[in-house]
């Protein structure tokens, strides 16, 4: 079976939740490695596991556990730790992994909206496309400002809800 198929998952529920977590992420756009990673350590108690041990909860190669835990910490979704006393690298997900996410796209957006605003300078705001690239900047300048009324919203629920 190649390595990231979905398989029959019987009747053990953590296995049944990664694979169709795993499937909505990879639906979104994430690929199909990092989200069967990324589902694994959601559902494990302690949201931390190591490479060998995200090797045998998912059946894949050590190869297909170091590119997919590079794609995620480079998202800012998992960070990597090294167990007390041990050479093994431990990767977490923490409680604020959406959180981070989407601050890693803030700088995102950051960068799209800089360039944008060169193109319209460079295209001038009267033209077709100057006006197409104005709108698009425009765009994300909203959604910047809404991501951030949101992200003060969520940081005082997440207070109400789980007191941290």
């Amino acid at each position: 079976m190649p390595t990231g198929e979905i398989r029959d998952q019987g009747d053990d529920p953590v296995s049944r939740f990664v694979e169709r977590f795993a499937s909505q992420l990879v639906e979104a756009g994430m690929p199909r490695m990092p989200a069967r990673i990324f589902a694994a350590l959601l559902a494990s108690d302690s949201g931390a596991l190591t490479s060998a041990e995200l090797g045998e909860r998912l059946r894949i190669s050590p190869a297909a556990v170091s590119g997919a835990v590079r794609y995620l910490t480079q998202q800012h979704m998992v960070t990597r730790e090294r167990e007390p006393g041990s050479r093994r690298d431990l990767f977490r997900v923490h409680s604020n992994q959406w959180y981070e996410a989407l601050a890693n796209r803030d700088s995102v957006l950051k960068h799209w909206e800089d360039a944008l605003r060169e193109g319209v300078a460079s295209l001038g705001d009267t033209t077709p496309a100057g006006r197409r690239l104005a709108e698009t900047l425009a765009f994300f300048e909203f959604m910047q400002g809404e991501l951030n009324g949101m992200m003060e919203r969520w940081r005082a629920r997440r207070a109400e809800l789980f007191g941290r």
